[in-house]
């Protein structure tokens, strides 16, 4: 087993990663917003931080920083989700530190911590961050804001060749990533005001559905021609993921109950009909510029949200209904996974994305790669998608991702399941051919 291991490991880190999703800050905005330890703080590692007591404002005033990045971001995106105003904006780097070091002190058993553990380590050669250690992380942070940080974390040390992105523009680095784009705030649209701002977007008035899915179709249009290799759907922190089948009259009345009747916050069980018409519209188009769409599945990162939302088995009727559409289902639908795995083996159309996944549980991960290994076809599993805001935390993601491919296909050869070769051709195809072959990236396959 040991030999085997290490022969499969050799294999498995010569492998330059396709990343099937982050949500990468710019560059420029890292090396303005990376001023110290926070900078780590300010992604998953929150959510286990409130989840473990921290009070929300205290911890925006802890990553003040990063708290005028997201709200930077939410202005140019216009992203609905709220983040809280900090307690206060004098605190010093100790305040800080004292405010959270308790709190980090009690989730340093979770899957996050272990990722931002090895991030420090490899990247800052700081072997563990405590009262001890954080003055000497935010200098070495703060030493790191140069150019060229990206290209050093995600191509030398993470060995990732190019990362699918989220986040709200086609402008990004090609070197370095390729984009997606969200069309939720076409196809969510909940009120007037929702509408507002698509015409103020389009330049346009939006009058009737037929109005509103030519703009969408028009917008997505021109992201393709900007370079977008497919859509992602986040929907499932707003929303249930049951998209049913609605007539066009039916969401002609539903569109015109609150734009032309002027209601504010229409129900619902008013706007849903609406909603689902839009998004089998987007499916539809997805078809014919031949997009890949990538849909949010299971646990939503941060707090308080409804898991039951997100099950990936309230798509079914988009995959009966659309076969020609390429669904890409992320997160391992955690906790749902085995729907969620059951859903790429059943449908020509549904793949299996794992992004996420090793972050929330390399137990997770490993328990669901043996299963997916046994039930999915092969050229229809993708292994990692770091999920990261910063570069540093998806190199802590790719160095789990690259254990549990190692581990899971050593233990498939040593219990002769499956051969040597057989598992080395299957790491490439999980880590890189299988991502690049369906968003069709230019890279050697």
């Amino acid at each position: 087993m040991e030999l085997i291991n290490e022969r499969i490991k050799a294999e498995v880190e010569n492998i330059s990663i396709v990343d099937t999703h982050e949500h990468t800050m710019s560059e420029t905005d890292r090396n303005e917003y990376a001023v110290d330890f926070s900078y780590l703080f300010g992604h998953y590692n929150s959510s286990d931080l409130i989840s473990a007591g921290m009070p929300p404002r205290l911890l925006e005033a802890v990553r003040l920083p990063l708290y005028r990045y997201s709200t930077a971001t939410r202005k140019r995106s216009r992203a609905h989700r709220i983040v809280p105003t900090p307690e206060r904006e004098d605190m010093s780097l100790e305040e800080r530190w004292q405010a959270m070091g308790p709190f980090w002190e009690v989730i340093q058993n979770t899957s996050y911590a272990k990722a931002t553990l090895i991030a420090v380590r490899d990247l800052f050669n700081i072997d563990d961050l405590n009262s001890e250690t954080y003055g000497h992380l935010s200098q070495a942070i703060a030493d790191s804001r140069r150019d060229g940080w990206y290209n050093y974390v995600l191509k030398d040390k993470a060995g990732i060749d190019v990362s699918i992105i989220d986040v709200g523009t086609a402008d990004v680095d090609r070197g370095l990533f390729a984009p997606v784009i969200r069309m939720d705030n076409y196809v969510a649209v909940r009120n007037r005001s929702d509408i507002d701002l698509l015409e103020e977007e389009t330049g346009g008035e939006i009058s009737s559905v037929a109005t509103l899915v030519k703009v969408m179709k028009e917008r997505l249009e021109g992201h393709l021609a900007d370079g977008i290799v497919g859509i992602k759907s986040a929907l499932a922190y707003e929303r249930t993921l049951r998209f049913d089948m609605v007539t066009e009259g039916d969401a002609e009345t539903s569109f015109n109950r609150f734009v032309s009747a002027q209601v504010e916050q229409p129900l619902w069980s008013e706007i849903k009909p609406l909603q689902d018409y839009l998004m089998h519209q987007l499916v539809q188009a997805s078809i014919e510029l031949d997009l890949p769409v990538q849909i949010h599945t299971g646990l939503q990162e941060g707090n308080e949200n409804t898991i039951t939302n997100s099950k990936p088995t309230h798509l079914i009727n988009l995959f009966i209904e659309y076969p020609q559409a390429k669904f890409d289902l992320f997160h391992g639908g955690y906790p749902y996974m085995h729907e969620w795995a059951t859903l790429a083996k059943n449908f020509s159309n549904a793949y299996a994305d794992m992004a996420w996944v090793h972050l929330i549980s390399p137990w997770v991960g490993r328990s669901l790669l043996h299963e997916l290994v046994e039930t999915v076809p092969g050229n229809k599993i993708m292994a990692f998608g770091g999920d990261e805001v910063t570069v540093e935390m998806a190199y802590g993601h790719s160095r789990m991702a690259r254990q549990v491919v190692t581990r899971v296909l050593s233990e498939k050869v040593s219990e002769e399941y499956m051969k040597e070769d057989e598992a080395i051709v299957l790491a490439r195809a999980i880590l890189r051919d299988n991502p690049a072959a369906l968003f069709k990236l230019k890279i050697p396959l």
